[in-house]
Parts: C-alpha cells; structure tokens; sequence
C-alpha cells in the first residue's frame, strides 16, 4: 500500500528564553493511502506539534524544522508557505483541536464552511451554498438552511464539531488530521462524531489521521498506530498487533489509565505518576525511565533506539514487556 504522506527524520524546535525546546524528535512515519492511523500520547508528548508541522502549519523565527515530509509526491518542508497552502482543502486538512476558538466567532456558520469551496473549487456563491448545506446534513446537523445563518455560540459543542468537520472534509482531501476530535464532548455525542469520521473516510476514500490521548479511541478506529513520549515514537504497530503485544511500559500504562466498567465505584483511577521530561533539558536515558516501574540501570543511562519486533511492530525499550529479563 502507497503512503499519500510519507515523514522522515522529523524535527521540530523552539527557540524559547529558556533554552532550544524540541518539541519533535526524529519522528519517522508513513501513512498509507485510504488508512486510519492514530498517534495517541498525553498532552506534552509532542502529537499535535508533529501534526502541525507535516502539514506545514507552524511558522515564525522561532521555530526550526528539518526532515522530510513528502505529501502525494512533492517535499513540503522547505517549500514555500504559498506553496504549501496549495495542497490545503483539496490535498490534506485539520479538524483543530477546540472548535469554539477555530470557528470565526462573527462570521455566520455558513459562511465558513463555503469559503473553502469558493477559493479552492471556484464554486458561485449560490453553488458553494447549496453544497454548505448538503454538507451539513452530511455531517448529522438537522436544519442546514438555519444552521447556516447562525453564529458558532448558538451551536452546541458537538454541532460546533460536525461544523469543522464539514469545512475539512468540504473539498474532498486526500488526508485529513483530525485532532483530538472528541475532547469536552460527553460519551455519547463522542461516540456519534467517531462513527461520523469513520463513515466519511469510507465514502471519501481519505486517510485520517487521528490525534488522541486514549488509547480506547483508537481501539476501533484505526488500522496503525503510533504511540508518542517525549516528542518522539516509542511505539508504533499494527491497531491489532500493539493492543495483543504491546511492547513499551508507556504503551501499557496509557491503556490501563482508562476508566473501566469492572472498576470499583469508590476505587482510586489509576495514572502515571511523574510527568514528561523538561524537553528543554532531557536526561541521557530513556525519556520514561523516571516513571517506568520496570526500569533498570541501562534506561537511565542509554537512550534506547526503534528495534524492529517483526509485523510492522516497532518499540523503543531496552527491556521489552514480556522479554526473559523483564519475567524473571
């Protein structure tokens, strides 16, 4: 299967008064043509900045980017911010993280959601309004006409969701980035906007990226996943393969950091105590080994690589869960 979007050796740094913070280390990633792949990590772990910069978002003298980034065939980094701009819409788009602060807040839903189409498509007015509303019924919102005419504070969170989901998918992308679509929303409309983008990327034949801090997210609704710590992959297998042999400690310990039915109603949530290195200053070591259980000498000290554990399956441990050392 062809990657539409292929990252190589990826790199991303701030220049900040605290020193040089590397957001992005090294990442490399393919995503292949019509897939779903997650990239699940906790807030800090570098998803949404590695998001950004493949598709060329972030910008200012402050921010260094190096690597490789190739989009259905042409190198976006060092491209040109118009040039890039190109393949906006109609090549790869973003469903932004905080719907409320991504919509204009003075301009009518309607007309967000037409002026992709008008810019990108060439569409007439009356053409481009008359495809915002299939595209509001598309994504689940009853009334079209009148919710065209309304400002984003009339919308529920969840409506405000399908409103940036129908300008991504607006001009019909090869790539969407969706990221963390479901956050502040209640399990049920969760739910919904999960199985809307599920139906979508079937219909429109797209790959999707999906950004997410849960692991249980990405359990049914993608084909690969890529697991970040500390602004780089640790782990990174097919959806089926990492959740029957997981590898990495992190990888565990996000999975058992969600909320289960079987959990005692007074019980304490489990979590991972400690927090994410100073990317600023990190230690020579592994990144997790401060808050791993299983970690040993050699993780303080050595900065593990990727081993290749065979079925796409990589992993960055020197002690791999269910390796000899690690049972006895």
């Amino acid at each position: 299967m062809s990657a539409v979007m292929s990252i190589r050796d990826l790199v991303v740094r701030f220049r900040t008064p605290r020193g040089v913070l590397e957001a992005v280390r090294g990442v490399t990633l393919d995503i292949p043509e019509g897939a779903s792949v997650g990239i699940v990590g906790e807030s800090g772990s570098g998803k949404t900045v590695l998001s950004r910069a493949a598709m060329g978002l972030l910008s200012g003298s402050n921010v260094d980017r190096s690597g490789s980034v190739t989009f259905d065939g042409a190198e976006l980094v060092g491209l040109p911010r118009d040039h890039v701009r190109q393949h906006f819409g109609t090549g790869i788009a973003m469903i932004f993280q905080d719907p409320m602060t991504a919509l204009n807040p003075v301009r009518r839903v309607g007309v967000q959601v037409a002026e992709g189409l008008r810019i990108r498509l060439g569409m007439s007015r009356k053409d481009a309004a008359a495809r915002t509303s299939e595209l509001l019924a598309m994504v689940g919102i009853p009334d079209p006409a009148a919710a065209m005419r309304k400002f984003p504070y009339q919308l529920s969170g969840g409506m405000r969701q399908r409103v940036m989901i129908a300008i991504a998918i607006a001009c019909k992308p090869k790539l969407l980035f969706a990221d963390e679509p479901t956050t502040a929303l209640d399990v049920t409309v969760q739910a919904q906007i999960l199985e809307l983008l599920a139906g979508l990327r079937a219909n429109l034949g797209m790959a999707m990226v999906l950004v997410t801090h849960d692991l249980g997210v990405v359990a049914n609704n993608t084909d690969f996943v890529a697991v970040m710590y500390a602004g780089e992959i640790v782990e990174q297998a097919p959806t089926t393969e990492l959740f029957a042999n997981m590898k990495m400690p992190y990888t565990e310990a996000l999975l058992k950091s969600i909320p289960t039915v079987e959990a005692r109603p007074a019980g304490r949530l489990p979590v991972i105590e400690g927090r994410l290195p100073d990317p600023t200053d990190r230690p020579a070591g592994c990144g997790f080994a401060p808050r791993c259980s299983y970690a040993q000498a050699r993780c303080r000290e050595d900065h593990p690589p990727l081993v290749d554990a065979g079925n796409g399956h990589l992993y960055r441990c020197w002690f791999p869960l269910a390796a000899p050392a690690r049972r006895s």
